[in-house]
Formats: structure tokens, sequence, C-alpha cells
């Protein structure tokens, strides 16, 4: 990749996610929605502790800040952030530069479709993992609380 596209893709993608996002909750087909009850679904910007030890520690948080969005990150992240970040402006609602950059990662070579939906897959299979592991957990630890009593 080019120097100017490193660690821009996931913030890319994101705005385009958050303009579709808003774009929907704009419409009003969920105005009518909306006032029958339904509740919007925000959007989750997941584990967005910066992996690239060349960029900020606070990159993804700053990049994805934004009304209606959920983000979890990992502790050293949110102690990161406690420490010194300065959040500055919000994802912006009509999705800013995200078609531009987009288009220069596929001009670079970069098939953000089939990228994605192997992401996809591989962040689906983690989910399931961990959820397993969990599972694994909560099985001994019930079975030490029953021989305990």
């Amino acid at each position: 990749m080019p120097a100017a596209l490193r660690n821009q893709l996931g913030i890319a993608i994101a705005k385009h996610t958050y303009k579709a996002a808003r774009d929907l909750l704009g419409s009003p087909r969920w105005q009518r929605a909306y006032n029958a009850g339904a509740r919007p679904q925000r959007p989750l910007w997941a584990s967005t502790g910066t992996k690239d030890p060349q960029a900020s520690d606070v990159l993804y948080v700053k990049a994805l800040a934004a009304p209606l969005t959920v983000n979890t990150m990992p502790e050293g992240t949110l102690k990161a952030l406690a420490d010194h970040g300065e959040l500055g402006a919000i994802l912006p609602a009509d999705g800013g530069d995200s078609e531009a950059v987009l288009a220069q990662f596929a001009k670079a070579g970069v098939d953000v479709d089939a990228l994605a939906a192997q992401l996809q897959d591989e962040g689906a299979k983690s989910f399931v993992k961990s959820w397993h592991e969990l599972m694994e957990v909560i099985v001994s630890k019930s079975a030490n609380l029953g021989k305990a009593s």
C-alpha cells in the first residue's frame, strides 16, 4: 500500500457504513418504524485497539467517534484515550472522504469486497471460538462450585 493509505481502509469502511446507517435513520421508512415503536440499532465498532505499532494507540477511537454508535476497545486503548486522547471531530454523517479513499484502495489493487468477505468470515469464526471458550470456562467453574458445595 502507498504510505498515504496505511491504516486508512478500516476507517474509510467505517465512514461508509456510518453514512449508510445515518441515511437509513433519516429515511421516511425508518421514521415510520420509529413512530410505531422501533428502536434504532447502533453501529458497533469492535475491538478498536491499534494493531500497528507505528500508528497512534488511539487512532481508531479518534477516527470512529460518533453519535449513535458503540465502540468496544481494549483496556489499554481506553487508558491511552484517558491519558492523551483528544477526540476532535466526529465521523461525518455524509461519509466524508470514504468514497475517495476506497477508490484509492481499488486503484492500488485491493478488492475491498473480497477482503470484507474474508474478514467477516474470519471474524465470525473468532467470535464463535471465543463463545465456545467462554462456555467451557462457565462449565468448568460451575463444576468446581458443585464440588465445593
